[in-house]
């Protein structure tokens, strides 16, 4: 591997500017040379020189400009091929195979009544991309570490399904059912790579476009991260990432390059299927992607291998002196090159190659039909070989292979380089004919012509099937598989959540400190402390993580080669190429890709890892939702912590960091386990519970999501007789209204519980009305209880109806029923239907804004005095108390004027 030096360079390039010129006369003899080989061989003889000395330049290490964008050409020189170690002929027949099943599939997936669709065109294009990787280069887990973690293409899994059925790990049941995951089961196959849906087959789920090429930086840098902590040895593990070229104009595919080149992840090869084409038109009509791309990746410091062209073009780019082959590659606009994959050898030999008698000349011996098969790089097994085995060779620098492909390719003129190809999904007969034909397998037109099109296998003991066998064994077993070797980990006592159950006295600490302390606690502990990565947008001085600086330091692969400006102070920044912190910069999407990565060590790896991500809860869910439902997908866990939670605890930053609503968008995710929890006890036994479920005996593919503020309050003690079951179920009694004649209910969750606990005491000395204070830690989960429930009751009538959660918890209690809470309404109303008394709801709904804690309390209606009016307009409907006693406690509280409200303690910063 490259030094750090080498691999994090502070000046990348540049153009001599204040620098003098110690030798003018040396400088003039340079020039004077330069101008002669223009006037004397012209510009391209010029150009190639030049090119051939900045390349020695950096072979001596001499500091050059980068070349942002070069010739339209392949950057492995023919001569500088490898030997292809395989069976060309064979590899030829399986992929021939494959490529057939695979549109079979997909067309048989169309049958009169099914039509669940399907997409053959990508793989079309990039199977031989794929079968290159499956032959030589992609490592199976059988050896007892990683292998390789590769990332397919989302559209191309029909391909994926059809080597496995060559290789018998699917049978023709398993095709027949594909997106038919229920009504087929248990031999359903997953539409796209789905962990979640085929857990022992899928590793990655990848077809959210933009997600694939981000979660495979963030692989790679988890594998480096893994290994230097002594985690697991990931050092043969390599990470591939198949993509599309209209995939990378999604912000998330390249947003992430310049981490991949600054930690030099030599162990990630993105190859990006560049067939020109969106879903339903050119990427780049007008431009040159292949180009566009290649300054981009170079810019950000990777390696770029452009496979452009096929072995067929090597005869003419050897005739080619002048250069105006090259600049006629150069020039042609993608849009011509899609126009051509659709047209005759005839066409091209008029459009391409007569416009200049020089390159009339170089297929003057060729006919139309050798024209037509003038190739693109991305179907050749050999360049294909050597790009690969070039981007492993390479060290110091990510390496990413821009291999051009016809979307379609072999699936005849009706299909292939058409814009229409993406939403093409079932094959005529004189489509599948000429398929066959094309891929001289032995089916004949008798099978095609009646029915449902065949599958075709050349028998378990051909040679085919035999040689696809020994390259998979000397490569570590079959890919794509999704191996499971993790054991139980060892989980905490009680010491480990003792400070935080023990409350605060008389100090005030948000929810946000009080989680911290406890990580802090889980972090000492000898069986699992080295496990916990803690994960944050540089926010950690905000979240008051900075304790963790001095003992776990920040993970950084080239240590810290600087002297802190904070040096002298005891929680002063620290890296180091062991820390256990990830400090991923201002990037909740890498943040989050970081947390799926570890949160799925387990399985990749074999090593759970505990992925701790602390972030402004506003922008999280919100952000990056899509990256959530990702994690659910890769069965990850972890703890995800929306800080500075609620709509009013940090008004002071205003609109757009007033969250309201992240708690509603985690009840849509199934995979997460979401807590609101109003004080440090209830955050142990969340955390401490959280940890069981996920890390124990019978762990469970979730994760945690901890709604935690910045709001500081006196911790309590934790109670005795505390409702434990309550508190994880979401719902328990924690203060039971002793003054008052008149009976009512408050079930409040987060910050919103002490302001239900003062209008509980203004409740009993000023109205005679008793309330009973709830903890609602969980409003998803009593949701998510009582629709289970509902589920069982629906499909067994026969059986004792079952009594949902919260039903039983509030069954026989006196007078109505207010929840508040610190966010939108809809989230305590998610229980309203199974509360079995009058039920009425507070809320933050509507935007937030700029000002005191308390007036944004007031503004919106759920502070204490507002508590209170709430719960007596509900008594007054009951006809427990008279209406006019309303309109004396708005006027007493002074409710309609914001200004009146108590400011409360400063909410302006995290």
């Amino acid at each position: 591997m490259a030094s750090g030096s080498d691999r994090n360079p502070i000046i990348i390039g540049g153009l001599p500017s204040q620098v003098p010129d110690f030798d003018p006369e040396e400088t003039q003899e340079w020039l004077d040379s330069l101008d002669a080989a223009v006037d004397q061989r012209g510009r391209e003889r010029a150009r190639y020189l030049m090119l051939r000395l900045i390349e020695r330049a950096r072979e001596k290490r001499v500091a050059v400009p980068e070349m942002r964008s070069t010739d339209y050409v392949n950057t492995i020189a023919t001569r500088d091929e490898p030997f292809f170690p395989g069976d060309e002929e064979i590899e030829r027949k399986v992929l021939n195979a494959t490529r057939w099943n695979a549109a079979v599939m997909v067309s048989r997936a169309q049958r009169p009544g099914i039509g669940v669709g399907g997409h053959i065109a990508t793989f079309a294009s990039s199977a031989s991309l794929y079968d290159v990787g499956f032959n030589h280069f992609f490592r199976g887990k059988d050896g007892g570490d990683g292998g390789d973690q590769v990332f397919f293409q989302g559209h191309a899994s029909p391909g994926i399904y059809a080597r496995a059925f060559l290789l018998d790990r699917l049978s023709e049941e398993h095709l027949d059912a594909f997106r038919q995951e229920k009504s087929k089961a248990p031999h359903g196959l997953s539409s796209y790579p789905h962990p979640r849906m085929m857990p022992d087959f899928w590793e990655f789920p990848t077809v959210s476009m933009g997600l694939g090429p981000i979660s495979a930086i963030f692989q790679a840098r988890m594998n480096r991260y893994m290994h230097a902590r002594g985690i697991a040895d990931t050092s043969r593990s390599h990470v591939w990432a198949f993509l599309g070229d209209g995939e990378m104009d999604e912000p998330e595919s390249l947003g992430q390059l310049s981490l991949a080149a600054r930690e030099g992840l030599d162990n990630l090869t993105f190859v990006v299927n560049c067939n020109l084409q969106r879903l339903d038109g050119p990427v780049r009509g007008n431009g040159k992607v292949i180009q566009e791309l290649e300054s981009v990746f170079r810019g950000a410091g990777w390696n770029v291998i452009k496979l452009v062209w096929d072995r067929s073009w090597d005869p003419l780019l050897a005739q080619d002196r002048d250069g105006v082959l090259v600049n006629k590659l150069n020039t042609t606009p993608d849009g011509q090159f899609q126009t051509y994959a659709t047209e005759t050898g005839a066409y091209i030999r008029e459009h391409f190659f007569g416009g200049d008698q020089r390159l009339r000349a170089m297929v003057a011996d060729m006919s139309d039909d050798q024209i037509l098969h003038l190739g693109r790089g991305g179907h050749d097994h050999r360049k294909i070989y050597a790009a690969y085995k070039a981007a492993l060779e390479h060290t110091g620098q990510p390496t990413v292979i821009l291999a051009q492909t016809i979307k379609g390719w072999t699936l005849g003129p009706n299909f292939e380089g058409r814009n229409a190809t993406h939403q093409m999904k079932k094959l005529t007969v004189e489509d599948l004919k000429g398929f066959r034909d094309r891929l001289h397998l032995p089916i004949p037109d008798s099978e095609l012509e009646s029915g449902l099109p065949p599958y075709y296998h050349p028998g378990k003991d051909s040679p085919e099937i035999q040689y696809m066998h020994d390259q998979r064994r000397g490569l570590g077993g079959y890919v794509p598989r999704r191996v499971v070797r993790a054991k139980p980990l060892t989980l905490p006592d009680d010491r480990a959540y003792a400070a935080v159950r023990k409350g605060s006295g008389t100090q005030q600490v948000a929810t946000t400190m009080a989680f911290v302390r406890l990580l802090k606690d889980l972090m000492r502990d000898k069986e699992i402390g080295k496990r916990f990565v803690p994960i944050a947008p540089d926010e950690y001085r905000t979240f008051g993580m900075d304790s963790l600086f001095p003992s776990a330091k920040i993970y950084n692969p080239l240590g810290q080669t600087y002297e802190s400006v904070d040096r002298e102070l005891l929680l002063s920044y620290k890296e180091s190429p062991t820390g256990q912190m990830l400090h991923d910069g201002i990037t909740e999407a890498g943040c989050t890709a970081s947390l799926i990565a570890a949160g799925s060590a387990y399985a990749t790896h074999g090593e759970p890892l505990i992925p701790v991500y602390v972030f402004y809860s506003m922008f999280g869910f919100q952000r990056t939702g899509d990256q959530f439902w990702q994690m659910g997908d890769q069965l990850a866990r972890g703890f995800v912590l929306g800080a500075t939670a609620g709509r009013t605890t940090l008004t002071g930053e205003g609109t757009q960091h007033a969250d309201g609503h992240s708690q509603l968008l985690a009840s849509t995710n199934p995979a997460c386990v979401a807590y609101d929890p109003a004080y440090g006890y209830e955050i142990a036994h969340i955390v401490r519970d959280g940890l069981r479920r996920m890390y124990g005996e019978d762990s469970e593919d979730v994760f945690y999501y901890l709604t935690v503020y910045n709001e500081p309050i006196q911790q309590p003690a934790e109670p005795e007789n505390l409702d434990v079951e309550g508190l994880l179920k979401g719902l328990y009694r924690l203060s039971q209204g002793e003054a008052g004649s008149v009976p009512a209910q408050i079930l409040a969750s987060g910050v919103a519980v002490p302001w239900a606990l003062q209008a509980q005491r203004m409740l009993a000395e000023e109205w005679d009305v008793r309330a009973d204070v709830w903890s609602a830690t969980s409003w998803n989960e009593l949701r998510r209880e009582a629709v289970s429930v509902e589920e069982h009751n629906l499909l067994h009538p026969e059986e004792e109806q079952r009594v949902p959660y919260v039903t039983r918890a509030l069954e026989g209690v006196e007078g109505p029923v207010l929840a508040v809470s610190d966010w939108m309404r809809s989230v305590p109303d998610q229980i309203a239907r199974w509360v079995p008394a009058r039920y009425q709801s507070l809320g933050g709904d509507g935007f937030g804004f700029a000002d005191t804690r308390g007036a944004a309390r007031r503004f919106f209606h759920i502070d204490a005095p507002s508590i209170v009016l709430g719960v007596l307009t509900e008594l007054a409907k009951d006809g427990r108390i008279d209406r006019s006693v309303l309109k004396q406690a708005l006027d007493r509280y002074q409710l309609l004027d914001v200004a009146a409200a108590d400011p409360g303690p400063a909410g302006g910063d995290a």
